[in-house]
């Protein structure tokens, strides 16, 4: 077996795809064939969307050691206030299709500055700010449903498909793209890693910190409006509900997909990947008629399963690490395996 082959073995990515392959196989099965039909396709695909791209908002904001808990109600502000614009004052349809982007990105920008003014944890931060984003929201919608026969255009592209694929998901997956491509060639994307990873470090090397938690911040925010656009486009009205229910599963995807919650690393495909794994569920729920509380239960024992791997893989990873630098230094290593020293006695014969 070669390097290869056993690096992708052990890949987070191929472990999900064995779990979408096999979840679609038994759903497919049981729902009489209609989840491969096209109209269970383009619905499947439309909806998956929206996780995907709260999924790469958390993502971002992980990987600086930074959480965003106001994801669902960057979402929800601004497609309240894109659906009032369009509704009641008559704003042209091209122009309530960026009220979502700009305020997803003012909003996270907020929640950035806010963070390095204060230093003040961002979990902390993005509570107080999505609290307040939420009593926003209610104040533009209060109780009402905003019909979409105000921007009936924006709805049409929604239902679009290029080659039988939903116009919505091939918008996420551009994104998905574009914000791996970020991460791997732009000097910003190695910042925000760095900082993730060692801000000590980064500050050293002369990469300001603070600097990379506001830029984080607000691409998380502008993906926040990218995934309200499409909720706005998509969903048959708004109202205060859109965006309550994002929060679970902007963490579960990143995490899920193999992003440690120390910051410094990312993990786009996994996201993706993951982000397909919780729409499975979602659309296993409406199959099996179970309750809502289902979906939470099963991606919040998902999501504290992968955490608690990834604290002992860590942990295991600095064993590993203080070992090594024990016997460069040749101190004898105080975190000594029976295989280690087995190693050690027969080179000393």
């Amino acid at each position: 077996m070669t390097h290869l082959t056993r690096r992708l073995l052990r890949s987070q990515s191929t472990t999900l795809v064995l779990i979408i392959v096999a979840g679609t196989v038994v759903l497919g099965i049981v729902s009489g064939g209609d989840l491969f039909s096209p109209v269970g396709l383009r619905t499947f695909f439309q909806f998956l969307a929206v996780p995907i791209l709260i999924g790469l908002a958390q993502m971002i904001t992980v990987a600086v050691g930074q959480l965003n808990l106001a994801v669902g109600a960057i979402g929800g502000v601004a497609s309240a206030l894109s659906a009032v614009l369009m509704a009641d004052a008559g704003l042209p349809v091209w122009l309530g299709a960026l009220v979502p982007l700009v305020v997803g990105a003012l909003a996270g920008l907020a929640n950035g500055w806010l963070v390095v003014l204060t230093r003040i944890n961002g979990f902390i931060v993005t509570l107080a700010t999505m609290t307040i984003l939420l009593g926003a929201q209610y104040a533009l919608v209060n109780t009402r449903t905003v019909a979409p026969t105000s921007w009936a255009p924006l709805a049409d592209l929604a239902r679009a498909s290029v080659l039988g694929i939903p116009v919505m998901f091939v918008l996420a997956v551009v994104v998905a793209i574009a914000v791996a491509l970020a991460f791997r060639y732009t000097v910003t994307g190695r910042q925000l890693l760095a900082s993730g990873d060692n801000p000590e470090a980064a500050r050293l090397a002369g990469i300001s910190n603070d600097r990379s938690v506001i830029v984080a911040h607000t691409a998380s925010g502008l993906l926040c409006g990218v995934a309200a656009l499409v909720s706005v486009a998509s969903l048959p009205g708004i109202n205060q509900s859109v965006g309550g229910d994002w929060l679970l599963p902007s963490f579960a995807a990143p995490i899920i997909g193999g992003v440690s919650l120390t910051g410094g690393t990312v993990a786009v495909l996994g996201t993706v990947l993951a982000a397909t794994v919780v729409r499975l569920v979602d659309t296993a729920r409406a199959e099996f008629q179970l309750a809502p509380a289902w979906v939470n239960f099963v991606i919040g024992a998902v999501v504290l399963g992968t955490v608690a791997l990834d604290r002992v893989r860590h942990t295991r990873a600095e064993r590993r690490r203080g070992s090594d630098r024990a016997r460069a230094a040749g101190r004898p290593s105080a975190a000594r395996t029976p295989s280690e020293t087995e190693t050690t006695v027969e080179a000393a014969r």
